[in-house]
């Protein structure tokens, strides 16, 4: 009888310690069937369709008619080496590569927004121009190696919101902060959503000579530019006022006399390279002339490229320095 017990005993210990390995055992699966990955670099939002006047087909780099202004000429040339001229001459070729990168996915961006909306060019049977009037400012003389790798390392993005390209708008330095579309460019239709006012985080990289400016013009020539503006003469002008300022801080209106003028198109019509910004902090009359003070160099909307310099030193990289200012987009990449 002992045997037949130490026997029994035996066999039920050598079923429980199979059962045991067998509930350790990792279960078989399946296989799942082979899942294409989406080519979003971001989030999650389906990607745009390449504008059909350039599409060369999916995943296919597109080619490009471009304008060439100072040659009277057109020229059809791969979307990446149109990139490349427009990034060295839009922003210093020797700036750190993130920074030229950035401003390589917004110009990727704007083309093909220009070209979903109206065709690019329409009136010079093109795509793109040189002329910075038309389209985008182009060099390709200052293209050097590091534009060269910056444009290449983010060969194909673009940034979108909601499935659509964004309005690349960026300009070279926004002062104290952004401003938002209606404000710095007067923009008709509601602000874009991406579009925020964001503190500048170029302080620490601009010289003094680029971040503060003052300009000052004969009395006439401000009477006959709010003339133009207006249609209205003011007479001549014995006092000057803010009228109004945008949320970002920006002058919308300037009151001559008791005309008002809008601040975005009295920089324009007075020259936009010395009246640098609307971000103006003094503003009067002397001697003559009307004397303006302030901060700032373009419209202030979107990115700011002494901005992007200041995130790419803090190691930031392009696509980080993308959403930065334009927020709540997606990166895309279109082609290989």
């Amino acid at each position: 009888m002992p045997r037949i017990k130490h026997l029994i005993f035996f066999i039920v210990v050598l079923l429980v310690l199979t059962a045991a390995a067998g509930c350790l055992r990792r279960p078989e699966r399946t296989p799942l069937p082979e899942q294409r990955m989406p080519r979003l670099r971001i989030f999650g939002q389906a990607e745009p369709e390449i504008p059909a006047p350039i599409n060369q087909g999916r995943n296919q780099e597109p080619e490009l008619r471009v304008f060439i202004a100072e040659r009277n000429q057109t020229r059809t040339m791969k979307m990446e080496e149109y990139l490349m001229g427009v990034v060295a001459a839009e922003m210093e070729p020797t700036w750190p590569q993130e920074a030229l990168a950035a401003q390589g996915i917004i110009a990727r961006s704007f083309t093909l927004q220009k070209i979903a909306e109206n065709g690019g060019v329409p009136a010079r049977n093109a795509h793109a121009s040189t002329d910075i009037k038309e389209f985008q400012a182009y060099d390709a003389s200052r293209i050097n190696d590091n534009v060269r790798k910056a444009v290449e390392s983010t060969r194909g993005e673009v940034a979108v919101y909601e499935g659509q390209f964004i309005r690349g708008w960026f300009h070279a330095y926004a002062g104290p902060r952004t401003a938002s579309a209606r404000e710095g460019l007067e923009f008709r239709g509601p602000n874009p959503p991406y579009i925020k006012i964001v503190d500048s985080p170029a302080e620490d990289v601009i010289p003094a000579e680029e971040r503060d400016w003052q300009a000052s013009f004969p009395l006439a020539r401000v009477r006959n530019a709010v003339r133009q503006i207006a249609d209205r003469d003011p007479g001549a002008i014995t006092s000057v006022e803010i009228a109004q300022k945008g949320p970002s801080g920006r002058v919308t209106l300037f009151r001559f006399n008791d005309v008002e003028v809008s601040g975005p198109q009295l920089r324009l019509t007075l020259g936009s390279t010395v009246m640098r910004s609307t971000f103006v902090e003094n503003v009067r009359i002397e001697g003559g002339s009307l004397v303006m003070r302030g901060s700032g160099f373009g419209h202030g909307v979107g990115m700011c490229q002494w901005g992007a310099r200041g995130l790419a030193e803090d190691g930031k990289s392009p696509e980080e320095i993308v959403q930065f200012y334009y927020r709540n987009v997606d990166i895309v990449k279109l082609w290989d």
